[in-house]
């Protein structure tokens, strides 16, 4: 049978090891090294890449990625709609960019497909 303390730490050690997994869970994604990253094709060096709230042209602007001068954008899922042209379509990213992440879309020709640094 085991003593009152062994039970006690036992128990804490438990209750910490599913704190750091809660903790570790609710963490944000990170982008890693490895493909699956975009760089911005396509955008003048004077100009920038608007990045949407939504998968609209109308939609709010959350950020702005200037060419060879953004962070690290990584593509989140499938660029859509399927049924039209891929330069057509929206791409679902996250932008890593020092401390500062964002979420949103961008339209998929002014993307290309690159290694995660």
């Amino acid at each position: 049978m085991k003593s009152v303390l062994a039970r006690l730490v036992s128990g804490a050690a438990l209750a910490t090891s599913a704190i750091g997994l809660s903790v570790m869970a609710s963490a944000p994604a990170m982008a890693t090294s490895g493909p699956g990253c975009l760089v911005v094709v396509n955008v003048a060096s004077n100009d920038a890449l608007n990045m949407r709230r939504h998968a609209s042209a109308s939609s709010r602007i959350v950020d702005v990625l200037v060419p060879g001068h953004h962070g690290i954008i990584h593509l989140d899922g499938v660029c859509k709609p399927l049924s039209v042209a891929w330069g057509s379509r929206w791409c679902p990213v996250t932008h890593y960019n020092g401390d500062s992440v964002t979420s949103g879309w961008v339209k998929a020709r002014y993307v290309r497909d690159s290694d995660c640094p």
